[in-house]
C-alpha cells in the first residue's frame, strides 16, 4: 500500500478538473416512462456545453443517449421564474413541452417537427405540464393584463394541434398562485393547491376541490390547509384522495374521504417530512402504487425512500440517493427517482420490491472513483437560537495528507432559498475542493426545510440574524473541535446564501474570505425589483413594508459597507432578474473604496443561477485561485485570479 505524500492543505494535486465537474453534474428536469408494453425512460437535462439548453433525452436499446428534443429547442418554463414541469409525454412517444424562448406549449410527434398548441399572446407562460386521463393540464401565468399580480389559472390544453386561445379551457383560478392540479378518474372533479400573497406555499396554502362545470372554472371548496401547507393531492378513486400536509409541524401523508363523516385521516405520522418548499412546479414526494401501497420520500436532514403498506407498515427502500429526492413517475412497482447520492446527482429506475435490481439511468456516479468522493459527517452544534444542523466533508485524497499539526482550511457553504436544505450528498463541486485539501461545511441554518415547521420558522422576522448566527456557530464549532483551521475559514453562497455571506462579513469576524454569487445586498431593492412569486417573501422573513422599512435598511449589508474588510470574490450574471447586477456592483465599489482585496466577475447571458459550461468552469477555478491567494497556498493547474 502506497504511503500518502505530505503536502500543505489546499495544494494537493487532484484529477478532478472544473471542466469534468461541469460535465459530470447533470441538472435533471423531470423524467417519464414512455410506451405501453416495454416503456423507455425519458428525462430532461440541462446541457452546459450547449449554453444550458434544456434537452429531453431517452436511452436507446443500444444504450446510446438520444435527444428527443433536438437543438436549438429548449424545454424550460418561467412560471414563478423558477419553472418546473416544462415537459411531459404520452405512451405514443408524443412530447409536449414549453419552449424557453416564447413560453408557449408545443407538440412534437416522433419523426415530425414541433407544432404550437398555445397562441402567441405576449408574456403568457405555461408550466407544470401533466397528462391526466388523456387531458393535458398546465399552470398558465398571464403577465399581459396590466395587473400588479399576474393572472394564474389551471388550464386544459387540447392535444390535437392548433393554437387558438379560445380552445384553452380554464379549470381553476381565484387565487394568486396555483399548483399540483389533480383530475379525478371520472373527470368530474379537480383538486389543486392554492395560495395568496403575502404567504409562500410553505407558510400557508389551501387544498381546494371543485366540480368541473366548464366555462370559467369549477365551483370549489377548501378541504384542507389555511393554517398549514398542503401539497400534492393524488386521487385514489372518484371520492378519495391522498395529500401531504403539516398541521402537526411535519409534512405527513393524509387521506381525504369525501363521503365520510370524519374525512381527514393521517396515513403515516412520523417525525419526518414528506413534502418540501414548492419552489418549482412538478416536484413529487410520493406516489400511489397499483396495489394500494404508497412510495414516499421522508426527510429529516437526509432523505430516504420508503414504502407504506395498506396495514400501516413502513419499509425503507435502499437507494444511492440521500437528498433532492423526487418520485418522477411510476409503473407497477417501478419508480423513476431523481436525487443526489454518493456519486452526485442522478436518475434511477427503482423496483420497490426488488431494490437490488435498481438501474442507473443517468448521472449518479463519480468518474473519478469512490475514493475521491468525500463521505459526509452529520453534525449538530449549539447555537444562540437552538441546535444548528450541518454536514462536514473533510479533505479526502488517497495520495496526500496534510502536515502534522496543520489543520485544513474550510469553506462554509450557505444554501440559497433561504427556505431550502442540503442533505449530505457529496457533489463534484465539493470533491473539487476536498480532493485538494480544503474541507467543506454545508450548513442547514435555522429557516432550512427538512427538519419540520418549527425549525423552518426560526427565520421568520430574523433573516440576516438567525442565518448569520447559525453559520458562525457552525464554523466556530468546527474550529473549536480541532477539525478546521479557525484562521482559514471562508464562507460561500449564492442568492439568499450570498445575502448570508455579505451579512456575515459585515457583522462578524469569523471568516477570512468570502464568495458571493449573485448575493442580495439591499433588501429594499430586492423588494422593489424581485419577481411576483417572491414579491412578499420578505414580509415573513423581515417584515412588511413600509412599516418595517427601518429594519430593511438596518439589516442590509449595503448599509454597512464601511464594515467590509474581508477579501471577497463576487460573481454575477448580467441577465439576472432576481438580484440585479447593481447590487453586486455596489459591493464591488465599496470594497475598492475600503482598499479591500477583491475580484468581480460578471457573465453575459447568465441569469439567477449559472448554466453554461464556460461560466461553471470559470467560477470554480476562480474560487479556488481566490482561496489560495487569500489563505496562502498554491493552486497548481488553475489560472491565477487578479485581485483588485
Amino acid at each position: 500500500m502506497t504511503t500518502p505524500d505530505v503536502r500543505p492543505y489546499g495544494s494537493w494535486p487532484s484529477p478532478i478538473s472544473a471542466a469534468e465537474v461541469s460535465a459530470a453534474s447533470p441538472r435533471l428536469e423531470g423524467a417519464r416512462f414512455v410506451g405501453a408494453d416495454e416503456p423507455e425512460v425519458w428525462w430532461g437535462e440541462s446541457v452546459p456545453e450547449e449554453g444550458g439548453r434544456s434537452a429531453v433525452r431517452r436511452r436507446a436499446a443500444s444504450g446510446a443517449v438520444v435527444d428527443v428534443l433536438p437543438a436549438p429547442w429548449s424545454a424550460r418554463s418561467r412560471v414563478h421564474e423558477y419553472g418546473g414541469g416544462s415537459w411531459t409525454a404520452d405512451d405514443d412517444g408524443v412530447l409536449y413541452f414549453v419552449e424557453k424562448t416564447d413560453q408557449r406549449v408545443w407538440r412534437l410527434e416522433p419523426g415530425g417537427e414541433p407544432r404550437p398548441l398555445t397562441p402567441e399572446a405576449g408574456d403568457v407562460r405555461f408550466g407544470g405540464l401533466t397528462l391526466q386521463h388523456g387531458r393535458l393540464l398546465a399552470v398558465r401565468e398571464d403577465h399581459t393584463r396590466g395587473t400588479a399580480v399576474p393572472a394564474r389559472d389551471i388550464v386544459d390544453i387540447p392535444r390535437d394541434g392548433g393554437a387558438d386561445a379560445a380552445r384553452l379551457s380554464s379549470l381553476a383560478s381565484g387565487s394568486d398562485f396555483v399548483a399540483h392540479p389533480a383530475l379525478s378518474p371520472d373527470g368530474s372533479r379537480l383538486a389543486w393547491i392554492a395560495w395568496n400573497h403575502p404567504h409562500m406555499a410553505w407558510d400557508r396554502a389551501e387544498l381546494r376541490i371543485g366540480r368541473l362545470q366548464g366555462g370559467d372554472g369549477p365551483e370549489w371548496t377548501t378541504v384542507a390547509g389555511g393554517g398549514s401547507s398542503p401539497l400534492q393531492p393524488v386521487w385514489v378513486d372518484d371520492d378519495d384522495l391522498v395529500y401531504a400536509d403539516d398541521p402537526t409541524g411535519r409534512w405527513n401523508l393524509w387521506r381525504l374521504r369525501l363521503t365520510a363523516d370524519l374525512p381527514h385521516e393521517p396515513i403515516a405520522a412520523v417525525d419526518a417530512d414528506t413534502g418540501g418548499p414548492l419552489w418549482v412546479l412538478g416536484t413529487r414526494w410520493f406516489t400511489l402504487l397499483a396495489d394500494g401501497r404508497i412510495a414516499a420520500v421522508e426527510a429529516n436532514g437526509a432523505e430516504e425512500l420508503v414504502v407504506l403498506d395498506t396495514a400501516g407498515g413502513r419499509r425503507a427502500v435502499p437507494v444511492d440517493a440521500v437528498t433532492r429526492l423526487s418520485i418522477e413517475d411510476a409503473r407497477g412497482t417501478r419508480l423513476l427517482l431523481s436525487g443526489a447520492g454518493s456519486g452526485g446527482a442522478g436518475l434511477w429506475e427503482v423496483d420497490v420490491d426488488d431494490p437490488a435490481a435498481t438501474r442507473l439511468i443517468v448521472g449518479g456516479t463519480s468518474p473519478w472513483g469512490a475514493e475521491w468522493m468525500p463521505r459526509s459527517r452529520p453534525i449538530t452544534v449549539p447555537g444562540p437560537h437552538g441546535p444548528v444542523h450541518a454536514f462536514d466533508y473533510p479533505p479526502a485524497n488517497p495520495g496526500f495528507v496534510g502536515p502534522d499539526g496543520e489543520r485544513p482550511p474550510y469553506v462554509v457553504f450557505v444554501h440559497g432559498g433561504p427556505t431550502d436544505h442540503v442533505g449530505g450528498a457529496a457533489s463534484g463541486k465539493i470533491a473539487y475542493l476536498t480532493s485538494r485539501g480544503i474541507g467543506v461545511l454545508d450548513v442547514n441554518y435555522g429557516g432550512s426545510s427538512g427538519y419540520g415547521r418549527a425549525y423552518r420558522e426560526r427565520l421568520l422576522g430574523q433573516w440576516g440574524v438567525v442565518d448569520v448566527d447559525d453559520v458562525v456557530a457552525a464554523a466556530r464549532g468546527l474550529a473549536e473541535a480541532g477539525t478546521a483551521d479557525g484562521a482559514r475559514l471562508a464562507i460561500a453562497g449564492g442568492s439568499a446564501g450570498g445575502w448570508t455571506v455579505l451579512c456575515a462579513l459585515t457583522n462578524s469576524d469569523a471568516f477570512g474570505a468570502g464568495i458571493s454569487r449573485y448575493g442580495v445586498a439591499d433588501l429594499r431593492t430586492l423588494a422593489e425589483d424581485t419577481h411576483d412569486f417572491e414579491a412578499r417573501y420578505l414580509d415573513g422573513m423581515v417584515g412588511p413594508l413600509p412599516e418595517a422599512e427601518e429594519l430593511y435598511v438596518q439589516r442590509s449589508p449595503l448599509s454597512h459597507l464601511d464594515r467590509l474588510s474581508t477579501p471577497l470574490l463576487i460573481e454575477q450574471g448580467l441577465d439576472d432578474r432576481v438580484v440585479p447586477p447593481s447590487q453586486s456592483e455596489a459591493v464591488r465599489d465599496a470594497l475598492a473604496a475600503n482598499g479591500v482585496a477583491h475580484a468581480y466577475l460578471a457573465f453575459e447571458g447568465e441569469g439567477h443561477g449559472f448554466r453554461s459550461a464556460t461560466t461553471l468552469v470559470r467560477t470554480m477555478e476562480a474560487e479556488l485561485a481566490f482561496l489560495g491567494q487569500v489563505f496562502g497556498f498554491e493552486t497548481p493547474g488553475v489560472p491565477p485570479l487578479e485581485l483588485d
